[in-house]
């Protein structure tokens, strides 16, 4: 007796049926998202500038890629995530992810490390929602310049970075608040040909004129400011800078149930780090201050709890209920600690627009597990506030980060 379904089937005479315009469309799409969320994890992401606190050097409107090879990219910690979102998925409210599971983070190898000068990509260490703590992974993403790494100390002494005692070299773009006096209005046209943008231009202009004070207020670098002091019009020019002991009120930080500064609508009584009465710094006049390096151990006393306790409690794997800080006291499960050392690198972030930037003189160190990677370079320059074929910055496509 023949069994028909024992038979070997002829492949030609059975061919395997066509995938259909659909299918087909599907899985491309799924490949696509597969290979492009491999190589946004590993490799190179995209990421666009926001904000102006890193102008001149880079504007509002840049668009580049992130080098995650050079430090390492990070494992994934919490998986339970749509592809290619961040905190939301796009264009609603609803979170992108499920923190059921929460893995250990690890750094894949990596050939560099951040150093003094580099402009890194990182996730805000700070507190952006009292609602929802973000976990490390998918906290919201700045752009800064590292000034100081772990072990490193900082001051800031009437505007000028000193590192470990010696002058930090700005980047050649650093831009600061400048008062500029004038016997008459500038033309226009001579601040556009300084590449400066008004309030007529829109938001957030560069440049200010004040006529009751026949003087003009903007956020200037060093080249724009020579420039300016060869105009007919221009009587003086000269840098605000922030007198040191005087208390900067305009930051919008309170502090979180640890200490830690917080991006709110609000203003502490001391918003400068490390929000102590003991350190009365501001945004010119700050420091000195010994950046925390992984395995350096520091004694435990008033001083160094003012300005490392928030960093201990918050940084360094310790839950609510293992850790206790007092004004005096380090307390770990419960036991006073006289001394302790540090689990990771953490490193000193600075904006180049360095008055109109929330930085680490604000919130504090950056810690190693938060670095996302390094910036490469620029693909794309958009200029909201310029008109029609203006809006591309052609000159700055394709140009390298420093």
């Amino acid at each position: 007796m023949k069994f028909p379904f024992f038979k070997k089937k002829n492949n030609e005479n059975n061919p395997k049926p066509k995938k259909s315009k659909l299918r087909e469309w599907i899985d491309a799409i799924v490949f696509a998202v597969v290979v492009a969320t491999f190589l946004r994890w590993l490799l190179l992401e995209a990421y666009t500038i926001p904000t102006p606190s890193m102008e001149g050097s880079l504007m509002t409107g840049d668009f580049l890629f992130v080098s995650k090879l050079h430090y390492g990219a990070r494992t994934p910690k919490t998986p339970l995530q749509v592809p290619l979102t961040h905190q939301k998925i796009w264009f609603t409210e609803l979170p992108s992810y499920l923190d059921w599971i929460q893995l250990p983070q690890y750094r894949l190898p990596h050939f560099s490390h951040v150093k003094n000068g580099d402009v890194v990509v990182f996730n805000y260490p700070g507190f952006e929602d009292k609602q929802r703590r973000y976990p490390v992974d998918l906290r919201t993403n700045y752009i800064k310049r590292c000034i100081a790494v772990g072990g490193d100390t900082i001051l800031i002494k009437n505007a000028q970075v000193f590192v470990n005692g010696k002058p930090f070299k700005n980047h050649e773009k650093v831009q600061y608040t400048y008062s500029v006096q004038v016997k008459d209005e500038i033309p226009e046209e001579t601040i556009k040909e300084l590449g400066l943008f008004t309030a007529e231009d829109g938001e957030n202009p560069d440049i200010e004129y004040f006529p009751s004070q026949n003087r003009y207020i903007g956020y200037l670098n060093e080249k724009t400011v020579e420039v300016l002091k060869k105009l007919p019009q221009v009587v003086k020019v000269e840098m605000l800078v922030m007198p040191e002991g005087k208390k900067e009120e305009s930051a919008m930080i309170i502090l979180n149930d640890r200490g830690r500064g917080e991006v709110v609508a609000g203003e502490s009584v001391y918003p400068v780090f490390p929000h102590s009465p003991k350190f009365n710094w501001n945004r010119d006049n700050f420091g000195p201050l010994w950046i925390p390096k992984k395995g350096a151990t520091i004694p435990i006393n008033e001083n160094t709890l003012a300005l490392y306790g928030s960093t201990i409690a918050e940084f360094e794997g310790y839950d609510k209920k293992q850790i206790e800080i007092t004004e005096k006291q380090l307390l770990i499960d419960k036991k006073p600690v006289e001394n302790y050392t540090f689990k990771q690198d953490y490193y000193f972030m600075m904006g180049d627009n360095r008055h109109n930037s929330l930085d680490s003189r604000y919130w504090g160190f950056v810690p190693a597990d938060h670095v996302v990677g390094k910036a490469l370079f620029i693909w794309m320059s958009w200029e909201s506030r310029a008109k029609w074929f203006k809006k591309i910055r052609w000159g700055r496509l394709f140009n390298g980060i420093d």
